[in-house]
């Protein structure tokens, strides 16, 4: 018994004596939640998905190796959505960058968003991108979509270059001498440079993630 208590005594005394560093060695970080919110912002890797468009197409981020990617999260039941829908926010830059071989994508992230009532928006608002449809979330979790809109411009190394509010109005009312701040964004990155703003706070409808 005797000896068993002091080679006991003789393993903790063994084990104190271990520098810092080398006990730190064994420990783990925790492991994070699957599905959980991150933040993702200027500099960051942007996360890879393979998410279906509303006619059933898959779209993979890796596809567009090379590209200047600009991820609109969307909801057309938001007030600020519509807004910008009928002020063909999105169309006008689209057109606009797609020359430059920018390509743009839609993605909702509603818990009850289907092909069919994203076709139907589609349509009903002459949208000339893909919508895609991530109902579990997992992509919009992945890079801390927090509302519709809510953008992030991507370079073509694959970092977010930009993330944020589309402007600086954030209200569903047509104001004058708003900046657009995507559009300023993709100025700077198609031609190699990092923009001057690279996050502004996203505002609009919160995303309806499932629960």
């Amino acid at each position: 018994m005797i000896r068993n208590l002091t080679l006991v005594a003789a393993a903790l005394s063994l084990a104190l004596a271990l520098p810092a560093t080398a006990q730190q060695t064994t420990a783990t970080a925790p492991a994070q939640k699957s599905g959980a919110m991150t933040t993702i912002g200027a500099g960051d890797t942007a996360p890879a998905f393979t998410l279906k468009d509303q006619t059933g197409k898959e779209h993979s981020l890796v596809d567009f190796k090379d590209k200047v990617v600009v991820l609109e999260w969307t909801n057309p039941g938001c007030p600020f959505v519509v807004y910008h829908l009928k002020e063909n926010t999105t169309t006008d830059l689209n057109k606009k960058w797609k020359e430059k071989d920018v390509v743009w994508l839609k993605i909702d992230s509603s818990n009850f968003v289907t092909a069919d009532a994203a076709q139907k928006a589609v349509t009903d608002n002459n949208i000339d991108v893909p919508v895609l449809l991530d109902a579990s979330g997992t992509v919009g979790k992945s890079y801390g979509a927090k509302t519709t809109p809510h953008l992030f411009v991507i370079d073509k190394d694959g970092k977010v270059a930009y993330s944020g509010a589309y402007d600086d109005n954030p209200t569903p009312e047509k104001k004058d001498g708003v900046k657009n701040y995507v559009d300023a964004a993709l100025e700077k990155v198609t031609a190699g440079e990092k923009p001057e703003v690279t996050h502004i706070k996203s505002y609009g409808c919160s995303v309806k993630y499932a629960k």
